[in-house]
């Protein structure tokens, strides 16, 4: 019973103290992508924790043994005995209760969403046949619209929209530079990255973790792609593009240069921080992986304290 009281435990923590204490810090913003690494290795630890806290509940100590038929007979027994009281029954089935209502919820909501996100996309592909037309210059598909705006749209032949009322506004440079901007996002494929996000706050709303995630991970990608936009442009041309941009936020369920983090992104390319170097980096990757492996740990330690223990082991008769 210690492991699964140790693990929702941790969950606990992980879901609570563990987002306040990310957004608190500021080296996600000069690394984001380690920032956004390190939300996805928060959610991954917390909804791990809570799964095999459940079946720690329903199988206290786990067999440590290479031997399968050795496994499964041990494994047999543990769970007679564990049904051999109403506590023991009581604990079994509310462990493999967890196990299934949270599985289940996540898979339910992994399925709703690409259904939606198709849905969106498909809808948003058939107007764009209709209302754009394709640039063979910039290999861009130009929305006649006054709004200053530019997006992509990810998935199977991903593509870049850009209105007249941005092309009117932004010079050859800017242009470029938002190009890059989202072919780092469509190359990247972080709309898998942000829908990951979202699926897990949709589908435990109630968890701190989940909603700050959903919250920060969009706004750190945004900041990757300017990242990698640099590489090819002019940071202070990436700055005055997004400003010219910042008021058309993309379609729901697509990427695009502006809306409400461009300032906060303008202000981070016009005064850029210190690099994140090698040694923080480390500690970073450190981190994450003691983040990660904590659950399993937790998980595994009884069944290390009792592999030297027989528990009455398959005979092999001649």
């Amino acid at each position: 019973m210690i492991p699964t009281v140790a693990l929702l435990a941790y969950a606990a923590a992980m879901a609570t103290i563990g987002p306040t204490l990310l957004r608190r810090a500021c080296w996600p913003e000069r690394f984001p992508r380690a920032g956004i690494a390190a939300w996805q290795a928060l959610s991954a630890s917390t909804v791990a924790a809570v799964l095999l806290a459940g079946l720690s509940a329903a199988m206290p100590v786990m067999p440590f043994t290479i031997n399968l038929a050795e496994f499964l007979h041990t494994c047999t027994m543990l769970l007679r005995e564990q049904y051999a009281t109403p506590a023991g029954a009581l604990a079994t089935t509310g462990g493999l209760g967890l196990v299934v209502v949270v599985s289940s919820r996540i898979t339910w909501c992994v399925t709703r969403t690409w259904i939606r996100v198709a849905r969106a996309r498909r809808a948003q592909r058939l107007r764009l046949a209709i209302l754009a037309h394709h640039d063979s210059a910039t290999g861009i598909l130009v929305l006649d619209h006054a709004e200053a705006a530019a997006y992509c749209l990810p998935g199977r032949g991903g593509q870049v929209v850009v209105t007249t009322g941005a092309l009117a506004r932004l010079g050859v440079d800017e242009l470029e530079a938002v190009l890059a901007h989202e072919q780092a996002h469509l190359q990247g494929r972080h709309d898998l990255v942000v829908a990951t996000a979202m699926t897990l706050r949709d589908a435990f709303r109630f968890v701190p973790l989940f909603a700050a995630a959903a919250d920060q991970v969009p706004r750190l990608v945004e900041m990757v792609a300017d990242d990698v936009a640099t590489q090819s442009a002019d940071r202070g041309c990436l700055a005055h593009a997004l400003l010219n941009l910042a008021g058309a936020p993309a379609p729901v369920g697509l990427l695009g240069a502006g809306g409400s983090t461009a300032a906060a992104r303008v202000q981070r390319l016009v005064a850029p921080s210190r690099p994140f170097g090698m040694v923080h980096r480390l500690m970073a990757l450190a981190g994450m992986t003691v983040v990660l492996a904590l659950p399993v740990v937790l998980m595994a330690a009884p069944a290390f304290a009792v592999a030297t223990k027989a528990y009455c082991p398959v005979s092999v008769t001649a």
